[in-house]
């Protein structure tokens, strides 16, 4: 197996699994390796394309070998990927990884606008994320609770270290241990160093607000030292292109690999799922319906169990999709929740600054990271115009020849001049967190369909006051702490992100108690489907400010593993 991409166990004609994991992206990769590694016969089902990481690498690509340079054929990507190019992600290389939006429409309300930005190969999103992983803790897991904001979670920090643990170890997270209770400490490898920027902003942060606020190292799935087989990162710089040295944790790369060589995995690429089938006699799904993306033939494969993971969007249109007799608004959507309460971070608000010293050292490669102020907002304390927290993330660097090709001029001189590293730069941008409100959804729209026939997503989801009320303050805070830090021409910004711009899609399936208010229980089980898991973003029943990949990595993990228990109980 090349790249974790070649069918193995069952052949691809096969039926009947004993699990289906739609999806093959974050948690669909560690789905089908903790299904696998646990003695189940395993169906993959992508509906993006197949590649190889390595065989098809275009990360180190310069510039010069790409149609137009690097900058892409701008009126291709206007026809074809209007939305997606919005990504900060996507550029002339990486878009072969994001979908076609002519094939792939969505809708929205007006006046609300959504971005959607979605994959369009194995490995969806893992393969373009920024690798920035932590954990979470009581202060998010009660939050809810805490406010009287949507419900309760039904599950704690403490339900989920042990597989925080479990994920960590396996993907390689390099990060700094820094003793917060409401951002718990991991296991991980050597931090990326920081530059001497960094560490002098480090101490006057700390030094300025007694410690309440502190800049830390960014924790981040990719590797400082050997791990596992593969290498440590190399800071090439274009990450979002993938990672033919298997540096950074992806499903291509690490979590399908170790599927595949239990030989209980198949794969099944460019397959497009169209319904989860419900057999209301026996109480259960029996498995999924499909259409194959290129031939357009219909598909049908069987199992004893589906955990779902496309996406928090993909997987609540399929629960929709799925509707019958039993379940007429929706499988599994007794509650009429499915679809309810999108949440994404809302991000925009920042600030830049520059600082005097250190022209003697100049940065080497192009450092994958940067460092991160954790939450310190309604930490403790309550603040009076918005009850949740958020995040910084940013960096600095020295000016280079990019930020000096507009002056002008030629020749040798010329050429010197760009040669010759500038100053000091750094800048900085929050994510924060939205609440959970049930007017925020994603239905079906009534007459729309994509390529193959399928009903759209249509959204209406909007930012509320807390969270506008909290972009202004991010912004302020962030000028504040690089003016406390001796920075000069501090510059603070603040422009509200797009619902869904920040990629992190969650809700729309959301956990809890109560079959009444929720869609699942505490490990991601529907809570009116015995065999159905699902494990992606859409489980999520608050959104935390901290990137949420390692946490739904460490749901899915738990989810399988409570789930064979079932099987092997013969509970389901």
């Amino acid at each position: 197996m090349s790249g974790g991409h070649a069918t193995a166990g069952p052949t691809a004609a096969a039926r009947t699994y004993d699990a289906i994991v739609v999806g093959s992206g974050m948690s669909g990769g560690w789905a089908a390796k903790e299904l696998c590694a646990r003695g189940l016969r395993t169906l993959v089902l992508e509906a993006g394309r197949a590649w190889d990481p390595v065989a098809d690498a275009v990360e180190h690509v310069p510039p010069w070998e790409q149609p137009f340079r690097g900058l892409g054929d701008r009126r291709r990507a206007e026809a074809r990927q209007p939305v997606q190019r919005e990504s900060v992600a996507f550029d002339a290389m990486s878009r072969r990884f994001w979908a076609d939006d002519v094939e792939h429409p969505y809708t929205h309300a007006d006046g609300r606008p959504f971005h959607y930005f979605r994959p369009s190969h194995v490995g969806g999103k893992s393969v373009m994320w920024g690798r920035q992983v932590y954990r979470l803790s009581d202060v998010d897991f009660t939050a809810n609770l805490r406010d009287g904001v949507g419900v309760d979670w039904p599950i704690r920090a403490a339900d989920l270290a042990p597989w925080y643990d479990r994920v960590e170890r396996f993907i390689g997270v390099s990060g700094q241990a820094e003793g917060l209770p409401h951002l718990p400490d991991g296991v991980f490898l050597p931090p990326m160093a920081m530059t001497p920027v960094e560490r002098h902003l480090r101490a006057r942060v700390r030094a300025a607000y007694g410690g309440e606020r502190v800049v830390t190292m960014g924790r981040v799935a990719m590797l400082t030292r050997p791990h596992g087989g593969r290498s440590a990162c190399h800071y090439c710089g274009p990450c979002a292109r993938g990672c033919s040295a298997r540096a950074y944790f992806s499903s291509p790369n690490v979590t399908l690999p170790a599927a595949a060589a239990t030989g209980r995995l198949t794969l099944r690429p460019r397959t497009v799922v169209r319904e989860l089938v419900w057999n209301a006699r026996l109480g259960r799904l029996t498995g999924v319906r499909a259409v194959d993306a290129d031939t357009r033939a219909e598909l049908a494969f069987d199992a004893r169990l589906v955990f779902l993971c496309a996406g928090a969007i993909e997987s609540a249109r399929l629960l929709l999709l799925s509707a019958s007799p039993t379940f007429p608004d929706g499988l599994a959507n007794g509650s009429g929740q499915v679809g309810r309460n999108v949440m994404d971070h809302i991000k925009g608000a920042g600030a830049s600054a520059r600082f005097d010293g250190w022209e003697d050292v100049a940065p080497v490669g192009e450092r994958p990271n940067g460092v991160y102020v954790p939450p310190f907002r309604n930490v403790s304390a309550r603040h009076p115009d918005f009850p949740r927290a958020y995040a910084f993330q940013g960096g600095a660097r020295r000016e280079g020849w990019r930020d000096r090709l507009t002056e002008g001029g030629f020749g040798a001189a010329f050429k010197r001049r760009l040669e010759t590293p500038g100053g000091w730069t750094f800048s900085w941008e929050a994510r924060g967190e939205m609440l959970p409100n049930e007017r925020n959804r994603m239905t079906l729209h009534p007459t729309r369909v994509d390529a193959w026939g399928v009903p759209v997503a249509h959204f209406d989801v909007a930012w509320g006051d807390a969270e506008l009320a909290m972009h202004r303050d991010m912004a302020r805070t962030a000028a504040e702490m690089l003016e406390a830090a001796g920075a000069r021409d501090v510059r603070a910004f603040a422009r509200p992100s797009v619902p869904g711009g920040t990629n992190h899609e969650m809700g729309t399936a959301r956990m809890g108690r109560d079959p009444r208010t929720s869609v699942l229980d505490g490990f991601g089980r529907a809570h009116e489907v015995p065999n159905l898991f699902v494990t992606d973003g859409a489980c999520m029943t608050s959104s935390p400010c901290q990137n949420p990949s390692l946490t739904y990595m460490a749901v899915t993990a738990r989810a399988a593993d409570h789930a064979v228990r079932l099987l092997n109980r013969r509970e389901l």
